[in-house]
């Protein structure tokens, strides 16, 4: 009885720590809270980076294109500033949902850029879960010293740096194998190429992982470069479309030419809001390869960008450009275009609209499942 009693007042004295140093371990604060802050984090740097550039490049804008600074040998343009300070961002995003104290916060940032870097492909997963165990570990001794300035930093970035060290490279590598399964669906005849590829980097592009950084190391192009557009398209128009009554305008470009990234947090609540746009993805998927003969023979990040800041679709359309100038291609026709639209906006922005008033009918889908906070 005694032992019940003093393991029952341990317990107690760790809940009681854990309530005052604001740690709630649960898949609410960790799942929603963090997961949709990075998501934001990771808009306004990476995302933002890219647009930026794809601007600058498309419209032949001098200030967008030249390089602005030099680190090493590594030339930076205005876009590309935000876009290498994407681990950061995420990292410092996840850290005020976690409302960690500015110690632990400003700290958060190197720990972000590790997390990132060491992760390749897999960087922004490797940033959520090693972001979350920093900021926990550094809220856990804030203002326990009187020499706060240094433990809690040391702290933060410590346990940070570490588990980059031994996470980032193994969640990089998981990244690196869903690329390698796409590729595998590219050998595939043109249908169910179209329907995995669509499907798989539409999943990505929604993930906290890269699915702009895996097009780019695989060199998605051609057929699966279009399959993926696609998909990618599919996931960010169809959630724009699908919640637009909860989250009204400012929904609708946040996620329509922003990222469907910031329906995490409502996917991990109720998984089945994500089932519009996998089926949109798994029809547009096909209709782009075998119908349309959408092809990406631009650069293949834009292939994992979709309709954020109309990079996917810039990239089709310089990829026209680049087949008409290399004699491949004689015009770029009507069809091309209504292909395109078609791909890229109208089905998506049908179907998942349809789907989601099947869903809730049958109570799969309820008011408010799609809000965005």
């Amino acid at each position: 009885m005694e032992n019940t009693a003093t393991n029952l007042t341990f317990w107690e004295k760790v809940k009681a720590f854990l309530k005052r140093k604001d740690i709630e371990i649960s898949l609410r604060r960790y799942g929603i809270d963090a997961l949709g802050a990075m998501a934001q984090g990771l808009f306004c740097s990476l995302l933002i980076g890219t647009i930026l550039n794809t601007i600058g490049t498309q419209f032949d804008i001098g200030f967008l294109t030249k390089t602005i600074a030099t680190v090493g040998t590594t030339e930076y343009t205005v876009g590309g500033i935000p876009m290498a300070m994407s681990g950061p961002a995420m990292a410092v995003a996840i850290g005020y949902a976690l409302h960690c104290p500015p110690l632990v916060l400003f700290s958060l940032i190197a720990v972000g850029f590790a997390a990132n870097a060491l992760g390749g492909a897999g960087g922004p997963l490797a940033v959520l879960f090693v972001a979350i165990f920093a900021a926990e570990f550094g809220k856990a001794v804030s203002k326990e010293t009187k020499v706060d300035i240094l433990v809690t930093p040391l702290v933060t970035i410590g346990v940070g740096v570490a588990l980059s060290a031994w996470w980032a490279p193994g969640l990089g590598a998981a990244a690196s194998k869903f690329g390698s399964l796409i590729m595998w669906a590219t050998d595939l005849q043109p249908f169910l190429m179209g329907i995995l590829v669509s499907v798989l980097v539409g999943i990505a592009l929604t993930l906290p992982i890269s699915s702009a950084a895996i097009c780019a190391a695989l060199g998605l192009v051609g057929l699966a470069g279009g399959a993926a557009v696609a998909g990618c398209c599919a996931q960010m128009v169809g959630f724009a479309f699908m919640s637009f009554k909860e989250n009204r305008w400012g929904g609708l470009v946040s996620q329509g030419i922003g990222t469907s990234m910031l329906q995490m947090g409502n996917i991990v609540k109720n998984p089945r809001i994500w089932i519009p746009p996998i089926v949109a993805s798994a029809i547009t998927g096909p209709l782009a390869t075998c119908v349309f003969h959408l092809q990406m023979n631009g650069t293949p990040v834009s292939s994992g960008m979709g309709t954020c800041g109309l990079v996917g679709q810039i990239g089709v359309y310089s990829g026209w450009v680049n087949d008409i100038a290399a004699g491949s291609k004689a015009a770029i026709t009507a069809f091309d275009w209504i292909g395109l639209i078609l791909i890229s906006l109208v089905i998506p922005a049908i179907v998942c609209p349809l789907l989601t008033m099947l869903l809730k009918k049958v109570g799969w889908i309820k008011e408010g499942d799609l809000k965005l906070a």
